[in-house]
């Protein structure tokens, strides 16, 4: 079943490239935008920063001017509204409503399935394509920050969805709200599994890949065969730095930050986050390798 994401409006840049990870983490990739503030919304830095790596998300998202234009193909509408209306479509919480929309669409399949088997048509008519249910196309709509989704928006869809929040404090960032929908749908298409943990000697081939692969930006063949020789010296000191789980977690995130700006063309901003990056780790280099010959020492001894 086709899913899109379709934003309306949307005045801050920051919240597309978060919807464009949110997208990505559910598996999802077909964004919309409706007349966002910014018409280059999709290559301004903020997006780019926010996205965290979904750059093929944006890559094919696209721009249009209204929403029949967006919703084309389209044939189940979800609207996202947490203000309650008293007309229009029904409100529902996501959940809910997904477990009854797939039940409908396999009911339907099914159906018409069984009329292109029957071999009498009384009427003449071609039977009906069985494939028809899963050409369906299913489109989450959110609003503007600023003052949400339109009535008349709203009134188009089959349904309101509203994430069931505290009673007291139901605001929710767009960016949030898309990562809950975007969750709540693949859980209902049968989710993805969950992955056990990458192995730590596969994180230091990772970690050494990473600076290699800079190194030969550079284009002096020089300099990555003397980053070869160093990584084979430092290689068990990099590993007993990734083991601890903090320093991990910062390390791979210094390398999306200095990736992030290298794909934007931002070449002097991501010489600062290498240098940074760089320079905690020298830091960190000393309890290292004091821990790593204190390591040797127990072993040899033992």
């Amino acid at each position: 079943m086709k899913t899109r994401f379709v934003l309306i409006n949307t005045s801050h840049a920051g919240n597309v490239g978060a919807a464009a990870r949110a997208m990505k983490t559910m598996g999802f990739d077909d964004l919309v935008l409706v007349a966002p503030r910014w018409a280059n919304v999709l290559r301004r830095e903020e997006t780019i920063q926010r996205a965290s790596g979904a750059l093929d998300v944006l890559n094919n998202a696209r721009i249009v001017a209204t929403l029949d234009e967006a919703l084309d193909g389209m044939s189940h509408l979800c609207a996202t509204a947490m203000t309650p209306r008293d007309f229009g479509p029904p409100t529902a919480a996501p959940r809910a409503h997904f477990e009854m929309l797939l039940k409908s669409e396999l009911l339907r399949h099914e159906a018409l399935a069984q009329e292109a088997q029957n071999p009498s048509n009384p009427s003449g008519d071609t039977p009906a394509d069985p494939g028809a249910a899963s050409q369906a196309g299913v489109a989450f709509l959110f609003g503007s920050e600023r003052f949400g989704m339109t009535n008349e928006d709203v009134y188009r869809c089959h349904v309101a969805l509203s994430i069931p929040t505290n009673p007291g404090f139901g605001s929710l960032n767009l960016g949030a709200a898309i990562q809950v929908i975007a969750y709540e749908w693949r859980q209902a298409l049968g989710g993805f599994a969950v992955q056990d943990a990458t192995p730590l000697e596969e994180l230091v081939q990772r970690d050494e890949e990473f600076h290699l692969k800079l190194a030969a930006l550079s284009g002096n063949p020089e300099r990555v065969r003397l980053l070869e020789n160093i990584n084979a010296r430092i290689h068990f000191v990099r590993r007993i730095n990734l083991e601890n789980p903090a320093r991990r977690k910062a390390s791979f995130a210094e390398h999306e930050s200095v990736m992030e700006c290298l794909l934007a063309g931002n070449g002097d901003r991501a010489a600062e986050f290498l240098l940074r990056h760089l320079t905690l780790s020298a830091e960190e280099a000393a309890s290292t390798i004091r821990e790593g010959l204190a390591r040797i020492y127990a072993e040899s001894v033992a």
